[in-house]
């Protein structure tokens, strides 16, 4: 009797180990993800519940919203973000990033001649709570900056060009469809402790040609961003974003 070739022998031996292995592997897998799910079910019903009986300190305490919220977003649940489904009727703050996107644009419209669609957030911040009748009023709800942000994220949909950009350590929002270049975020981040640049501050801290220069400062006047001081020795470009920020006086 001819007997089979070793190798082809441990070759079909071979793959008869690796398909056992793989049927075990997908049975524990799938016992694994079972677990999970049902771990997953506990959770929310525990989320569901805790969040039926803090509610209105959710509503109401800024602080505490913002914790809520970090917990959810690690299982991946935004119970604010939405004015409908289950998480907004059951904390029964559907419409509170709604009406907070409304005037966060309320917000960013009045002031846009002024500061070309770039704005403080905490500048922001304040204008909302004044339109909102101020925090210690008791007429509204208590905001944060966490909130500013998550309202503009809602306000995507619309197109408008609502976004929260970082520029150095500052968090400015955009209110405009136009990103900031390149150099416009140079010239801003540079102008963040005085709350201008002028053409030799500019060559000395970032070694730009004059070309360069003159044409990233005539941008930043184009759309807005900056106004410009023509009384002393050389033309000041004042950045209108930063008017309400503490500035260093000049030296």
């Amino acid at each position: 009797m001819r007997r089979r070739p070793v190798g082809l022998a441990h070759a079909q031996h071979r793959e008869r180990l690796d398909r056992d292995f793989q049927q075990v592997g997908d049975s524990i897998a799938a016992r694994e993800l079972e677990q999970l799910q049902q771990q997953l079910e506990v959770f929310k019903n525990n989320l569901e519940e805790f969040a039926w009986k803090h509610r209105k300190d959710i509503r109401k305490d800024a602080t505490f919203r913002a914790h809520f919220q970090r917990m959810c977003a690690n299982i991946g649940v935004d119970p604010l973000a939405s004015n409908k489904g289950f998480w907004a009727d059951l904390l029964g703050v559907g419409d509170f990033y709604y009406e907070l996107g409304i005037q966060i644009i309320e917000g960013c419209m009045a002031s846009r001649s002024r500061d070309g669609g770039l704005t403080e957030l905490g500048d922001l911040k304040r204008r909302v709570e004044r339109m909102r009748g101020g925090a210690k009023s008791g007429k509204h709800t208590e905001i944060t900056e966490d909130d500013i942000i998550r309202a503009i994220k809602t306000l995507k949909p619309l197109s408008g060009g609502f976004e929260v950009i970082s520029i150095g350590s500052r968090k400015m929002v955009r209110s405009v469809p136009k990103e900031l270049d390149k150099d416009q975020s140079s010239l801003l981040l540079l102008a963040q402790n005085k709350g201008y640049v002028m053409l030799s501050m500019v060559q000395q801290e970032l070694g730009w040609e004059q070309i360069r220069t003159n044409n990233a400062l005539e941008h930043l006047l184009q759309d807005g961003l900056a106004w410009v001081d023509t009384q002393g020795d050389e033309n000041l470009y004042w950045i209108s974003s930063y008017f309400h920020l503490e500035i260093k006086p000049t030296e």
